[in-house]
């Protein structure tokens, strides 16, 4: 018999090493920088490769506003004076408020078209109970009690979506007419329902004293200092990922100076016949909101289980992670923020009326969460990118409104930046997927 011939192996046949696989400009290119980077160097070059590569992050937003902040002064020289950036910072809470509740359904590759008109809904129930003629609740009570409502139309669209598989569009289309028909039927021939709570006027019309302007920034520095340091320091001490220490300092600097420079703006004298100083309390309602829902999708499991789904349905749903579940909740957390939206925005008007058009500002929300780099395809998108978008097309509408611009002028130009938007996300997917 003969003898079986004993194979060798060839040089070629050996498996490449690890460090062969993927060069090192592609590793910077596809992975997060903190987990590559030990120092402040190594980190810069990282998230240079990953913006190249087309991971722009919220990168494209700054520049946009520094571009329309320059050409906004130079075309008035009142654009940035602190009258005009705080009542900015006011007319854009709204945007900002519902391009936040855009984000929880944009994640799962949906959208809502019907939010503009369940803020309506939230804002005339809060105003309705208020009155005398439903016993006149407290504050508290009423906007609680529109917020539930508010919820409540979330899950019934989400469960329709989930449930029987109905199109998203399809069922938000219809919820956006539906409900616009509920506000005329509540308002009825009165057409105007006005708020009479200071309070609730004050939402968006009320500001903090300079001095408590200068202790409520301090408060959130401080808070945000001591919870980076010790959630950065936590992840060392663990073995985990963690950015480099230089870059911890850096972040805790930058908001700083951002707490800095917004509460000298707001406390600069922007009265006519009276003084008026302070930071609005519609500002501190816009950043609650986004700190519960970031702290929600950032260190929860229900938000690793909606960036899953936006990720990959059905890689989800092998995991046994319940899809239906998390979708209806993540449509009745997007009403549920639409319907505190609808409350700011009753408050700004001290009134709530048949004139508001609950369609274009869905539109302005959808644009302003694309613009702030949340993709429509699903998966990717922030809270605080959703605000830094909001406040884009508030700057937008504010500078054109100075110039007198029309209504078609503006819905022009933010039709043209809402597609550079989506252009840049199409083009960064295309690239993630070339790499791939």
């Amino acid at each position: 018999m003969t003898a079986p011939v004993e194979e060798t192996a060839s040089p070629d046949d050996d498996p490449a090493p690890a460090d062969e696989l993927v060069a090192p400009g592609d590793l910077e290119a596809v992975v997060p920088p903190e987990i590559i980077a030990q120092t402040l160097p190594e980190y810069v070059r990282a998230w240079v490769a990953r913006t190249r590569s087309g991971d722009t992050g919220i990168l494209p937003v700054i520049a946009g506003l520094i571009l329309i902040a320059m050409i906004f002064q130079i075309l008035n020289a009142n654009f940035l004076n602190a009258g005009n950036l705080v009542n900015l910072l006011v007319q854009g809470s709204v945007f900002m408020l519902l391009a936040m509740a855009e984000v929880f359904v944009l994640l799962l590759g949906e959208i809502d078209l019907s939010a503009g008109f369940v803020a309506g809904v939230g804002g005339v129930i809060a105003a309705e109970l208020l009155t005398a003629q439903h016993g006149g609740w407290p504050w508290y009570a009423a906007c609680l009690a529109a917020l539930v409502v508010t919820a409540a139309i979330g899950v019934f669209q989400g469960s329709l979506i989930t449930r029987i598989g109905l199109p998203s569009f399809v069922v938000t289309l219809a919820g956006l007419l539906g409900f616009q028909g509920v506000m005329l039927l509540i308002l009825g021939s009165g057409g105007t329902l006005p708020i009479q709570d200071d309070v609730v006027n004050n939402f968006a019309n009320g500001n903090l004293t300079p001095t408590g302007s200068w202790a409520v920034a301090g408060a959130v520095v401080g808070v945000y200092a001591i919870a980076t340091l010790l959630r950065d320091g936590r992840r060392r001490a663990s073995g985990l990922v963690a950015p480099p220490r230089s870059i911890t300092w850096l972040k805790i600097a930058a908001a700083t100076v951002v707490a800095f420079v917004v509460t000298l703006v707001c406390n600069t004298n922007r009265g006519v016949l009276a003084p008026i100083r302070g930071i609005p309390w519609v500002v501190l309602i816009v950043l609650g909101v986004c700190t519960m829902w970031t702290l929600l999708l950032g260190r929860t499991r229900f938000g690793r289980y909606v960036y899953a789904i936006g990720g990959n349905a059905e890689a989800a749903r092998r995991a046994g992670i319940r899809l239906a579940r998390v979708r209806t909740a993540c449509f009745a957390l997007a009403s549920l923020t639409a319907g505190i939206a609808g409350i700011v925005y009753a408050s700004r008007l001290r009134s709530v009326s048949t004139n508001l058009d609950g369609g274009t500002l869905v539109l302005y929300a959808v644009a302003a969460a694309v613009i702030g780099g949340t993709s429509l395809f699903g998966g990717r998108g922030r809270m605080v990118h959703a605000v830094a978008g909001g406040l884009v097309v508030a700057a937008i509408d504010n500078g054109m409104s100075l110039q007198g611009f029309s209504a078609a002028s503006k819905y022009i130009v933010t039709a043209i930046v809402l597609l550079v938007a989506v252009s840049i996300d199409a083009l960064a997917r295309r690239g993630n997927a070339a790499r791939a």
